[in-house]
Order: C-alpha cells, then sequence, then structure tokens
C-alpha cells in the first residue's frame, strides 16, 4: 500500500483501467496513456518550466497532471480562471496547458480529447515535477503552498489504508473542483492510483447526482459542507431509494444537523476531512453526536499548546515530518490522537478599544440552543461594531415565529454577556436560513458583510 501514487506514475494505467466516465462516454487507461504520450512529447521540448495547468473536465486535466509532473516540470494550479486572478498571478508561470487560451502568453499547449492518436508507451522520468497551489494569505494576496509528490503519495497512500475496506469497486463522482487540494487529491490522485474510475464532469445539480447514482450502483460522493448542506432539501428531504456507498466532506466543519439531514437521505453519515493545503490531511470524524471529536491519520500526530490551546502538528504531510508546526485552530486535546476543534485563534479584533476573537463570540454563540450556526463579522458603517448571522435550530425559529425578532435578539446578546462586555457585543442581527458559502465550503468575508447591507 506504500507509494501508492508514485509506483501508479512509475509505470502508468493498465490498458483496460477505466480512467473516467461522462454520461456518453469513457476514457480507458490505453486512450489516457496516448494522451499523456503526446502531451508530454510537446512538454519535453520546451525550455518552459513553470506551467499554468487548468481545464473543466477531470479526465483532460488528469492527462495535462500527469504529463507535466513526468516531463519534470512545475505544475501551477490557481483557484480558479478568473482574469483578476490570473492577473495576480502573472509572473508565477511561463506558460500555459489548458483546454483553452487563457491569456497571452510566450507558450500554451491545448487540452483536448485525441481520440485518433496512436498507441503509445507510458513516459519514463527519473525527475518527477511538483505543484504549486495558491490559497488565500492572510494579507488577502495569493499564497503559494508548495507539494511533492513524495507528499502527495504519502496522502494518497494513508487515504487507500483507511478508507479502502469502505470503496469495493466505487467510481468517484464530485461536487468539487479538482484545482484544489481536496478535489486534487480525492477526485484525480487517489483514484487514478487505486484503479477507480472519475467522473469527468463536476455535478452541480442534485438531479445530476441522482442519474448517476440510478445508473451505477456503487459511487462514492466527494463534497463539501456548503453542498451537503443545502443537498437534502433539494431531494425534499426523503430517504433515497439508491445511495452512495461512501460520502466525503471537506473544506471546513459540517453543521451537525446537516450531516443528520444527509443521512436521512442516504441512510449514512458524510465522512469529513478535517486540514488544509498547507498541513495536508489532519483529521476524520462522522458526527454520531454534536461536538464529535475528531481521529488524527495514522502518521499524523497532534498536540496542544498549553499557553493558548493551539493545535500542535506533526504530519508526514510536511516538508520536515518531525518538527512541529503550529496552527490557528483551538483545540480540546483528548486521547489516542482523538480532539475537539473549538475554534480559530486568529481572529482577533477591537470593538470599542477592546480587544475580543470574533471566533469566540461565534462559538459561544453556538452553544446556545437557539443557534445552529453563526458568523460574526466587523461593520464599518455608520460605525465599527460587530454583525451577528445566525443560522436558527427548531427551537430558535419557534421562538422567532412566536415572538419575534427583538426577544431572539435579546436572549442571545444575555447569553453573550457571560464572556462579553455589553459594549462589545453584536449591534446588529441576521437570522438567514444558510450562511453563505463558496463552493470550497468556506466562508467570504464579503458575503456575510452583504447581509447587513439592508435594513
Amino acid at each position: 500500500m506504500n507509494k501508492l501514487l508514485l509506483n501508479w506514475l512509475s509505470t502508468g494505467p493498465a490498458s483496460q483501467q477505466l480512467i473516467s466516465f461522462d454520461h456518453h462516454d469513457i476514457m480507458t487507461g490505453s486512450l489516457f496513456c496516448a494522451q499523456v504520450a503526446h502531451l508530454h512529447a510537446q512538454l519535453i521540448q520546451s525550455d518552459a518550466q513553470r506551467w499554468l495547468l487548468a481545464a473543466k473536465h477531470s479526465d483532460l486535466f488528469a492527462a495535462g497532471l500527469c504529463a507535466t509532473l513526468l516531463a519534470g516540470k512545475q505544475v501551477i494550479l490557481p483557484a480558479n480562471t478568473q482574469r483578476g486572478t490570473l492577473s495576480e498571478l502573472n509572473h508565477e508561470f511561463d506558460a500555459i496547458i489548458a483546454d483553452t487560451p487563457l491569456c497571452e502568453v510566450r507558450e500554451y499547449i491545448a487540452l483536448k480529447k485525441e481520440l485518433s492518436l496512436p498507441a503509445a508507451t507510458w513516459p519514463k522520468t527519473k525527475l518527477l515535477g511538483e505543484l504549486v497551489l495558491f490559497t488565500s494569505g492572510s494579507s488577502g494576496q495569493p499564497k503559494a503552498i508548495k507539494k511533492t509528490l513524495q507528499q502527495l503519495d504519502a496522502e494518497v497512500s494513508i487515504l487507500e489504508q483507511t478508507f479502502a475496506e469502505h470503496l469495493p469497486h466505487c467510481s468517484v463522482v464530485s461536487t468539487v473542483s479538482h484545482q484544489h487540494i481536496y478535489g486534487l487529491l480525492f477526485k484525480i490522485l487517489w483514484p487514478l492510483a487505486a484503479s477507480r474510475a472519475f467522473l469527468s464532469e463536476q455535478i452541480d445539480f442534485p438531479e445530476t447526482l441522482s442519474y448517476y447514482l440510478a445508473i451505477m450502483p456503487n459511487l462514492c460522493l466527494i463534497s463539501s459542507p456548503a453542498q451537503l448542506t443545502r443537498l437534502p432539501d433539494a431531494l425534499e428531504n426523503q430517504k433515497q431509494q439508491r445511495i452512495p456507498s461512501l460520502i466525503f466532506s471537506s473544506g471546513g466543519p459540517l453543521n451537525f444537523d446537516a450531516a443528520q439531514a444527509v443521512k436521512q437521505c442516504f441512510n449514512q453519515l458524510p465522512i469529513e476531512i478535517f486540514g488544509s493545503t498547507e498541513t495536508g490531511g489532519i483529521g476524520y470524524r462522522r458526527q454520531q453526536q454534536p461536538m464529535q471529536p475528531w481521529q488524527a491519520f495514522t502518521q499524523v500526530n497532534v498536540d496542544m499548546d498549553p499557553q493558548d490551546g493551539a493545535l500542535m502538528l506533526q504530519s508526514v504531510y510536511l516538508d520536515n515530518p518531525t518538527q512541529w508546526l503550529k496552527c490557528d485552530d483551538k483545540i480540546e486535546l483528548l486521547t489516542d490522537g482523538k480532539f475537539r476543534l473549538l475554534h480559530r485563534l486568529d481572529r482577533i479584533v477591537k470593538i470599542e478599544e477592546k480587544r475580543l476573537s470574533l471566533a469566540q463570540v461565534e462559538h459561544l454563540l453556538q452553544t446556545h440552543p437557539f443557534v445552529s450556526e453563526a458568523a460574526v463579522t466587523v461593520l464599518e458603517q455608520p460605525r465599527t461594531m460587530l454583525g451577528a448571522a445566525v443560522c436558527l435550530s427548531e427551537l430558535g425559529q419557534q421562538t422567532l415565529k412566536a415572538e419575534g425578532k427583538l426577544a431572539v435578539n435579546n436572549a442571545l446578546k444575555n447569553h453573550l454577556l457571560s464572556q462579553f462586555e455589553r459594549i462589545t457585543l453584536p449591534r446588529r442581527w441576521r437570522y438567514p436560513a444558510h450562511l453563505p458559502l463558496n463552493s470550497q465550503g468556506k466562508r467570504t468575508q464579503s458575503e456575510i458583510v452583504a447581509l447587513f447591507s439592508h435594513d
């Protein structure tokens, strides 16, 4: 099971390995090999070293990824292909390999499905390339995160060791992008290395998921909190006749009520993965109960900083596997590699000249029986104050309907007074059905603030 990805990259797929599929087409190992060899031949003729990779369909993306890595090049993965994103990364790449010309550069290799290519052998190499992913840094500027094939191989191998027994002969479908580390690992690299076919298109609608569940017996669903939170309502909260073999969620902790709603529809709880682009996977859980602990992966050690309760991490996925990395998450450390996530430590603001943690305010709000989820942000108009966006529990919704918004506001303010001075409490309150999240399941500051743009 060790070096699962590296061994696969050294030999390539078997000719009959099913690489990918969609509603009208499949890609076999022999066709994929021909695609990769065709792209590889173009790449090794180029002096360009840093190649930005992007493609809508995952089969073309995978072919471009393998060819570029086997050519010993550096693969640049942007979070998206918006003009502003590419402009910010302008000095980070020399050439583009993509399904469409994205901007004016010196070199461009087109990713397209070539059905008439001659049979070819898998490219051999002594020096594999590396990946560079870009995430949002604390300053708001893109932050480059380098990943070696050895690090990605360790992650793929451990995922297979941890979950393979639950995935017999599964194919993989996904609602998340392969341009990010979660989708890259779970939809592309892990399935390739473990000979599991993946859906080449991204699932954007519940009807599409239902279609593939109806025609394929064993599917593994790769999704995120943003999508899983909405999925049960789209399925009218009805128990489904065809269900995935396994459901994964990552990008942030899934709300407990949402996890239970997914179980109501699919007769199973999602497996949540906790980690980041920088750290790789840290732990996993299924929410049998609120505040369910996380279990650290094999070869990942967790500890707690005695000063501020921060998560301390030692992992084979890091550049230095023996060094401890301090993270920005406050945890409660349990036994046998288990821990509870409490809140982030790095969101400190000043309200009326008093420092407080937005994460701590959110955490305390979420302990109130009226609240299922909360996001707190700083509002600058008409003056600096806090705004709280709260998704209400069933009890909270009943109280709101029976007693009105002022009664709910006051109940939550009184709850916050146990830890915060009145002058620092949120002045403005919103009660949306869902908190706005992007496609990676992350809260975006601008969309939370936008909830308060109208009175």
